[in-house]
């Protein structure tokens, strides 16, 4: 489940792209000002961030051109009314992927966006399977041998982020600011109880928990067990 951030200042606009976003099954967080939205950037990871041009307090152009600095390499969908071949050509030179100009359609938005994050991650199936657990994030369907399982929304999030890195430990801070959006008011602890409803589902009698808990560390999907 792709997580993406909006930085808009037009609250509507902003609020209108969340809705859509959402409705096709994507993560959103928000920020409404160039301050909170680089804040955002230095501090959560996304697949994909939408980015305003003109914003209060820090221009579209200032906070991408801080994030590229960073050698942050997320793709960077930038929204405008500006239309001219120079001020594109602004645009991309400070790092942005694409270009949208204002006022646009919802789908086209979602194109474009699909397009960014599959660029990005050219070799990434949307197909993820291990130790019998077969994910497909296009369909959302999870299959455990022959029996589908129905996973709610952030469990399929958490599960499908520590299969695609499988073997890789995370503590919970960490999933819970790769899963979570950052105006969550979810805890450390809704980690631990999202992993207990995954284990639930997906484990079988028998065999040890697809994931494993590593005493003071964190979580990882153990793909040989």
């Amino acid at each position: 489940m792709p997580k993406i951030l909006v930085i808009e200042d037009d609250a509507g606009l902003n609020r209108m792209i969340r809705e859509w976003l959402e409705f096709e099954r994507n993560d959103v967080d928000y920020a409404e000002n160039g301050r909170e939205g680089l804040d955002k950037l230095r501090s959560y990871e996304y697949d994909c961030i939408i980015l305003d041009w003109e914003l209060p307090e820090m221009s579209g152009i200032e906070i991408l051109q801080k994030f590229r600095s960073l050698g942050r390499p997320t793709p960077v969908l930038m929204l405008t009314g500006k239309s001219s071949i120079q001020e594109k050509e602004t645009g991309f030179d400070a790092g942005a992927d694409d270009y949208l100009t204002k006022p646009f359609h919802m789908k086209e938005l979602s194109a474009r966006l699909r397009a960014l994050m599959r660029r990005a991650s050219v070799n990434v199936s949307t197909v993820v399977e291990a130790r019998g657990i077969r994910m497909d994030s296009a369909s959302f369907r999870v299959t455990c041998g022959t029996d589908e399982v129905q996973l709610l929304p952030k469990e399929f999030a958490l599960l499908e982020f520590l299969m695609r890195h499988a073997d890789q430990v995370f503590s919970a801070e960490t999933l819970l600011n790769r899963v979570w959006s950052s105006d969550s008011d979810a805890t450390i602890d809704a980690i631990t109880t999202c992993i207990k409803r995954i284990r639930k589902k997906v484990d079988r009698d028998g065999n040890p928990s697809v994931i494993k808990t590593v005493h003071g560390v964190g979580y990882k999907f153990d793909p040989k067990a």
